[in-house]
């Protein structure tokens, strides 16, 4: 009997999924405790229905990080910062302030939690990092740090 669960069933399957039980499984565990109904036309084309929205939804998701990667690309963001009289900086350059001088110039909302950076950037130079946009997206953010006149 095919059946399609309404919740996760441990060793058949997750939340959605189609599979095939014996009659009394089904009838006597699965039904009575709400966690599968039957795989009537109705229930397929709902779920269906729901499959098609899940992709969807992932394709746009893509789409949108694809476009923001492209735009990250294209500008360069500069951060300046006040040094001592050893040539070094105060202080350090964080995602969160990359994150701002993003949205604030450039026009660009990146979540601050996106952005890869392994620890603080604490020297001048130029810099790429990395922003995970979405799964299998990543976009290269290009990075001036420079002294505060």
């Amino acid at each position: 009997m095919k059946v399609i669960l309404t919740q996760d069933v441990k060793a058949q399957g997750k939340k959605g999924d189609l599979i095939d039980v014996s009659e009394g499984y089904a009838r006597n565990f699965l039904f009575p405790k709400k966690l599968a109904e039957p795989a009537s036309a109705k229930a397929m084309n709902e779920l269906k229905k729901r499959e098609e929205a899940h992709k969807y939804k992932i394709d746009t998701e893509t789409a949108e990080a694809k476009d923001i990667a492209e735009k990250l690309s294209k500008v360069t963001v500069t951060i300046a910062l006040t040094a001592g009289n050893d040539g070094r900086p105060y202080g350090s350059v964080t995602s969160k302030e990359i994150a701002e001088n993003l949205e604030k110039i450039h026009g660009i909302v990146l979540d601050k939690r996106k952005i890869v950076l392994d620890k603080p950037i604490r020297t001048f130079g130029q810099y790429t990092l990395d922003a995970k946009l979405y799964t299998g997206v990543v976009g290269k953010i290009n990075l001036i740090v420079t002294e505060k006149k």
